[in-house]
């Protein structure tokens, strides 16, 4: 969060003060900062963002994201939460990918990162993006500024739909006429009285292909996710093992999804993220799954330095790689697998000896159980071969 403050100068000019002039002046700096689309909105809540919100928690499917819970009257309107906000401008940055995000997933010895992970951490881009549109905005127009991106109990989307940036879609991700599925987000609530512009309408019709995609299907319904179920939450913001109804289902995707993303026909008006600091790194595009396995910590955070991936530590990451060694058919990976099982994590184990069970003629499996089981120190782990 970036916020600032502002003490009026009482020798300013008022050659500047008309809103719609500060609008096309703060639009003009939002995309010199290298924005593709700049919207505002009132600093109110959007329709139903209360009701909807209560029912995702009471259902529990925010699964361990507690931090979703935590403040839930700030989240669903940005008058509780800053009660001198008049105006939100809503800011998105193009992150379409030049590639088929989906062809990975027929290279089953490859790993499969989400799209949005292949370059440099977009909380670090978008940040320092809106550090430069809230700083112009704090300087030239007496204003107090808010900044936000993904790191505070902002509801984005529904707001970046409330401002005409796109809606919220069947798959509750914001679509865009412009971007399809493939925007980042940032928010800057302002003090400044800005005209809002119109709202945008649901434009999603009888397609469902982002629910009939799903590998999982973690949609309950249009428009409501249940995240226990979703690959993304699974391979990232769950911290335990992978539940054993989802494993075979995760296929080579090592972080996140983008199967609903990717599939949605308004990606057709998205052209490819140009500036460099998004495009792909060449070596995460389809990094061999024995390469991954092989990582020691160092190496983990050397090869995703700058990347989200990184957020989520070797151990989480090691079990996802595990699980698509698992998912591979390819029994050159076994090695890999079993040197896994000597690894000082139990997480790590027991993934490793999922995927062993799966990669073993069940005669070799039980001789290496004969040889590991017994000496399994971690509950977890001795379920992990019992089952197996």
């Amino acid at each position: 969060m970036i916020a600032r403050s502002w003490v009026t100068d009482e020798n300013a000019t008022n050659d500047m003060r008309d809103p719609a002039t500060i609008k096309k002046s703060i639009e003009a700096e939002a995309r010199s900062a290298g924005f593709d689309i700049v919207r505002f909105a009132g600093a109110t809540a959007a329709p139903d963002n209360a009701a909807r919100l209560s029912q995702f928690l009471e259902a529990g499917h925010h699964g361990e994201m507690s931090w979703m819970a935590d403040r839930a009257g700030w989240r669903a309107d940005p008058q509780a939460m800053w009660p001198a906000a008049k105006s939100v401008i809503m800011l998105g940055l193009n992150y379409g990918p030049e590639h088929d995000p989906l062809s990975i997933l027929a290279q089953k010895s490859k790993a499969a990162i989400s799209a949005y992970a292949l370059g440099e951490d977009y909380h670090d881009v978008v940040k320092k993006k809106l550090k430069a549109v809230a700083g112009y905005i704090f300087q030239s127009f007496a204003a107090e500024v808010k900044a936000f991106v993904d790191t505070a109990p902002v509801m984005e989307k529904p707001l970046a739909q409330l401002a005409g940036l796109g809606w919220q879609g069947k798959h509750t991700n914001l679509v865009s006429r412009e971007f399809g599925s493939w925007l980042f987000l940032g928010s800057i609530f302002t003090t400044l009285d800005l005209p809002p512009d119109e709202a945008e309408s649901d434009h999603c019709g009888n397609c469902q292909a982002c629910l009939d995609i799903c590998p999982t299907d973690a949609f309950p319904a249009p428009y409501r996710l249940d995240a226990r179920r979703c690959i993304s939450y699974l391979t990232i913001e769950n911290k335990g093992p992978i539940p054993r109804e989802f494993r075979s289902l995760m296929g080579n995707r090592i972080y996140g999804c983008d199967d609903c993303l990717a599939v949605c026909p308004w990606n057709k008006f998205a052209s490819a993220a140009s500036e460099m600091k998004l495009a792909a790194r060449e070596e995460l595009k389809a990094p061999s799954l024995a390469e991954l396995a092989a990582l020691d910590d160092a190496g983990f955070r050397a090869l995703f330095a700058k990347s989200p991936v990184k957020r989520i530590g070797r151990t989480r990451f090691l079990r996802n790689v595990m699980i698509a060694i698992g998912n591979s058919g390819d029994t050159g990976l076994a090695p890999s697998a079993e040197t896994a099982l000597k690894d000082d994590l139990a997480l790590v184990r027991g993934a490793a000896v999922w995927a062993l069970s799966r990669l073993l003629p069940p005669a070799d499996f039980e001789s290496l159980a004969a040889r590991h089981a017994a000496s399994e120190p971690d509950d977890s782990v001795r379920s992990e071969w019992l089952r197996a």
